[in-house]
């Protein structure tokens, strides 16, 4: 098999021969993320709230014995008033070991990409640090922003997991 890698923005090697995104919205973009970190899709459903928690931080829900940590994206990129019903979608990921909630508009489907439908990212103004940012995803007359959902929730202005081990 062949490897094709491509060099994100921060400079770390990611591989995309025929990686798989899930596309999700947020306001009026559309984005990816590797299908590998997601672990299920679910209805938003209401959250205990914690006390001191960052504002985007909705919340924790009981999965099945876990206690998982719900990350409001909307709020976290300031992306106008949330609002929840019954199209509001969770995905809930598994990120170094920890599992995650991540609250978005919508998710429409799962995108096969080639190497060269991914471009880089250029300096522009989405809501998302060109940090996070693996590139562009062009398919038809869709543009997916890919996201390393990795470095992002594991930043430190998230606070919710420890730096990923590289």
């Amino acid at each position: 098999m062949q490897h094709n890698a491509q060099t994100s923005a921060s400079g770390h090697t990611v591989e995309i021969a025929g990686r798989e995104f899930l596309a999700f919205t947020l306001g009026r973009e559309e984005y990816g993320i590797d299908i590998l970190k997601v672990q299920e899709i679910r209805g938003y459903e209401a959250v205990t709230r914690i006390a001191n928690a960052p504002e985007f931080v909705k919340g924790v829900v009981n999965l099945r014995g876990i206690i998982v940590p719900i990350v409001d994206m909307r709020i976290k990129f300031n992306l106008g008033e949330p609002t929840y019903d019954q199209f509001t979608v969770v995905i809930i990921l598994n990120i170094g070991g920890r599992v995650v909630g991540m609250v978005v508009d919508s998710v429409s489907d799962v995108i096969t990409l080639s190497p060269e439908q991914v471009k880089p990212a250029p300096e522009m103004g989405t809501a998302l640090n060109t940090d996070y940012l693996i590139g562009l995803g062009t398919l038809d007359e869709r543009m997916l922003i890919l996201v390393d959902i990795d470095r992002l929730m594991s930043s430190a202005d998230m606070g919710l997991i420890e730096k990923i081990a590289a």
